[in-house]
């Protein structure tokens, strides 16, 4: 009987064995990832996780979570939930911090805690349709990582580098997707 390796909470064992079969079979890795979304009132908005297909299956396992969107006062809002673009940092804030656990526990590396910050700047004027020239949505996100483990700064500065490679939101933001908007038949 094989034991099976744990590394800062990650199977190492069933990381690899997972590899291993998308070698043979390569559709196991094509995932489609699901999100709804239900306005309530104002700027108030409600979306919701329910199932997702992967793995050759769909997996309806998990209960569904609901994440309230709102704006703050200032912003038109209620404060009935977080700003839709506080939700993109913190799902990127996820994605690398997975990302560079997951890498690094299959590297070996003993991690004791890893913390990031996240803040972006977004100037309203282009939200707002009142200047052409001023982007719609975050100029510039910035993000700064605290690592604690028994490695030297250079290889921290790797550990970064591998979560910015291999983290699917990092990646879907700074290479930016096809995104396909449609009206839907009722």
């Amino acid at each position: 009987m094989v034991q099976e390796k744990i590394i800062n909470g990650v199977n190492v064992s069933q990381l690899v064995n997972t590899l291993e079969q998308i070698k043979e079979n390569p559709e196991i890795a094509l995932f489609k990832f699901r999100a709804t979304n239900q306005w309530i009132n104002g700027t108030h908005c409600r979306a919701t996780i329910r199932d997702f297909y992967g793995a050759l299956e769909n997996d309806d396992t998990r209960p569904p979570v609901d994440y309230d969107m709102d704006e703050p006062p200032v912003l038109l809002g209620h404060n009935e939930g977080r700003n839709p673009v506080e939700y993109l940092l913190v799902a990127l804030s996820g994605c690398l911090t997975t990302s560079l656990v997951a890498h690094s526990s299959a590297k070996g590396i003993k991690i004791n805690a890893v913390s990031s910050r996240y803040e972006g700047d977004i100037d309203l004027r282009g939200f707002l349709g009142l200047s052409e020239e001023i982007p719609v949505g975050y100029k510039e996100i910035r993000i700064f990582f605290t690592i604690e483990a028994d490695v030297s700064e250079d290889q921290k500065k790797e550990m970064i580098r591998m979560a910015q490679k291999y983290s699917p939101v990092y990646n879907t933001i700074t290479k930016s997707a096809p995104v396909s908007v449609q009206l839907e038949k009722n």
